[in-house]
């Protein structure tokens, strides 16, 4: 068993903006199955699914952050819809919305009712995770805290094996403790030094935690699949237990001197060479 294989485009967002429709035929010409929004860089919906069905690239999902989901849910969902989207991930939680935290009980209620919006579209609703859900609350994970706490017709997973595996637990493992309820799974890589996790990793996200310094920039560094300590084939091995429908290449910086096209381009082909 083989998966298809999408990319997330905000590994190439620089790319996206300059140019859409032609970053959108690199991305098929790459040998990626699929893409994976994050913002729609002022299209039309419908004219984003002409181009992808033009070039023969599926749209699978977006992230799409909890405030501009609960601002006009309707419309949100309806517009990715529109393009052909099957799920929407919530990309992160913000700290005062995460498990344990003031407005959790009220963000739970606010993924409830965007989900059951979403069932009118044919849309899944996902959580994709980042490494600060493995903060305890009490004797649990936050992440598996917002797992238990909603069922999975109302959330499923969306697991990024970065972030599970700097939180401190197997990837693989993850993945499989989540079969059945992880149809989209995320492929990151990375390098971390024996210095440990640097301070501030979470500018890309909208969290202002500084700049990173030349000794935080050595300790951590992401990287195109293949390349850094990640154990894909395990990881494979874990989704197809899990009957994970697509994985989902994603690269928050680019590095080893190489654009974020050319990091986009290594992922894939060290994917297809294990990915069988």
């Amino acid at each position: 068993m083989s998966f298809p294989v999408a990319l997330q485009l905000y590994s190439v967002r620089d790319a996206m903006g300059e140019d859409f429709a032609g970053t959108i035929k690199k991305v098929k010409e790459m040998g990626y199955d699929g893409v994976e929004f994050a913002g729609l860089f002022g299209q039309k919906p419908a004219d984003i699914k002409a181009l992808l069905a033009e070039v023969g690239l599926t749209p699978i999902s977006a992230h799409v952050a909890y405030d501009e989901l609960d601002a006009d849910p309707e419309k949100v969902i309806a517009d990715y819809a529109e393009i052909g989207c099957k799920y929407i991930a919530i990309p992160y939680a913000v700290e005062e919305r995460r498990p344990g935290a003031e407005l959790f009980d009220e963000t739970v209620e606010g993924i409830r009712k965007f989900a059951e919006i979403g069932k009118k579209y044919d849309i899944t609703f996902l959580y994709h995770n980042h490494d600060f859900e493995f903060k305890k609350v009490g004797d649990v994970y936050g992440l598996d805290l917002l797992y238990s706490t909603l069922s999975a017709d109302e959330l499923q997973t969306e697991l990024d094996t970065c972030w599970v595996n700097v939180g401190g637990e197997d990837p693989a493992g993850y993945v499989e403790k989540y079969a059945g309820r992880a149809p989209v799974v995320h492929l990151k890589d990375f390098y971390m030094s024996g210095k440990g996790k640097p301070a501030k990793l979470y500018q890309l996200i909208g969290i202002d935690d500084g700049a990173q310094d030349a000794q935080e920039e050595e300790a951590f560094g992401f990287r195109p699949c293949g390349y850094g300590v990640q154990n894909f084939p395990a990881i494979l091995e874990a989704c197809k237990k899990a009957e994970t429908s697509w994985v989902v290449v994603e690269q928050d910086q680019p590095s080893l001197g190489k654009t974020p096209v050319e990091c986009a381009q290594m992922s894939i082909d060290y994917i297809k060479e294990i990915n069988k």
